[in-house]
This record gives C-alpha cells, structure tokens and sequence, in this order.
C-alpha cells in the first residue's frame, strides 16, 4: 500500500498508535480503518481492545488525557513496542500534546514513507508493504 498524500489523524488509535503503519492496515488489499473506525478487518486484540472500552468509559478521546495516565495497560503495552520494535506510543502521545494531531501526523508520515518506493514502513518489522525494503525506523533494523 503506498503512503497517502495525508495521513487522516482518524488512524492515530487512543494508545498513542498510528494505525497507519500497522502491518494489519499495510499488508491487506482490505485494510482496517485503524482504532477509531469500524471493527471490519481488524485483527481479534484490536476488536476486543480493553484500552479503547476504558477510553469510551472514561468519556475521554485519547488515554493521555486521562488522570491516571499511564496506567497499567498503558505500561505493559509501551514495554513491549519498545522492547519488540523499538518505538515508543508514550513518546507519540506526548509529541500529539505538544504539536497536535496533525502535525504529528505529517512527522509520521515522513518518517513512515519508503524512499525507494512511497510504499508504508511497517512498524512492526520495518518493511516497505510495497517492495519490502528493510529500514531503519526508530533505531531498529531488522534482517
């Protein structure tokens, strides 16, 4: 899937995820329409998300903006994209509270966008869904 000429900031999931570069939304000729849309194509652990029930209880539209942030399911979730693909959903959330939406998106897009083809890096194995080059995105590469 190429990279869009904007990233629509309805892909940016309430964990501080861009749903865009999601090897679910990347790799599929029918792809999610990320966190905040419709369930129709999304993997069973984003359809039962226990952090978007929370969110959608709390009455809030991201995590960061609750009291309690980061909580528990914040944590176990931060530890593993850091420790399994070297990226930080913390660290976007707090980028979104500095800049905003959009403008974050803009910096993912850039980030997250093939120089060889204009194909999506996915963020879960850092491979272009279009010519699967191998890249180096947060500090990560994979083999």
């Amino acid at each position: 899937m190429e990279m869009p000429d904007k990233i629509e900031v309805a892909m940016f999931a309430l964990c501080g995820m861009n749903c865009m570069v999601c090897y679910k939304h990347c790799y599929n000729k029918k792809p999610c329409d990320g966190c905040l849309n419709s369930d129709i194509g999304k993997p069973e652990h984003c359809r039962k998300c226990k952090i978007k029930d929370c969110v959608k209880e709390k009455g809030i539209s991201y995590c960061f903006e609750c009291s309690e942030y980061p909580c528990k399911r914040i944590k176990s979730l931060e530890k593993s994209y850091n420790s399994r693909y070297g990226a930080s959903l913390m660290d976007n959330s707090s980028k979104v509270k500095e800049i905003g939406l959009v403008e974050f998106m803009i910096l993912q897009q850039r980030e997250y966008t093939c120089s060889v083809c204009g194909g999506i890096i996915s963020i879960h194995d850092n491979e272009c869904s279009e010519c699967q080059t191998k890249s180096e995105i947060n500090g990560v590469r994979y083999h």
